[in-house]
């Protein structure tokens, strides 16, 4: 029985558990696969990028308070953050990357900045 390539599908010589007649399918192929993935990660990692950018344009000196409504025209997506931390008084910041945001009220938002020599512990 002749084997053919997954990804061409033209016949498969040399060893019996070859897959692909050359590097080229199988890079196609493979990059196929992981393309869906790919597309994922990437748009959220777009808006992960962005948020940071706005938290770092709206935070240049570590510490502020904000409005709500400015980060939203500046385009922040609340929906998506890298971690969160609670402290021991049970207030929860969300993280982007060294970027962190408290909610103070519905309106009002405290943005900090994570010393980035805490982060090499």
């Amino acid at each position: 029985m002749e084997r053919l390539c997954l990804d061409c599908g033209k016949p498969v010589k040399g060893r019996a558990d070859k897959k692909f007649c050359d590097d080229g399918c199988r890079n196609n192929y493979n990059n196929h696969l992981k393309s869906g993935d790919s597309s994922v990660i990437n748009k959220i990692n777009l808006i992960l990028k962005k948020n940071r950018t706005i938290l770092a344009n709206l935070n240049p000196n570590g510490k502020v308070k904000v409005l709500k409504k400015k980060m939203l025209t500046a385009g922040f997506n609340f929906d998506y953050h890298t971690h969160t931390y609670q402290t021991q008084n049970g207030k929860t910041y969300r993280f982007c990357y060294e970027y962190g945001l408290l909610d103070l009220s519905d309106e009002e938002i405290l943005l900090v900045k994570r010393d980035e020599r805490l982060w090499l512990v």
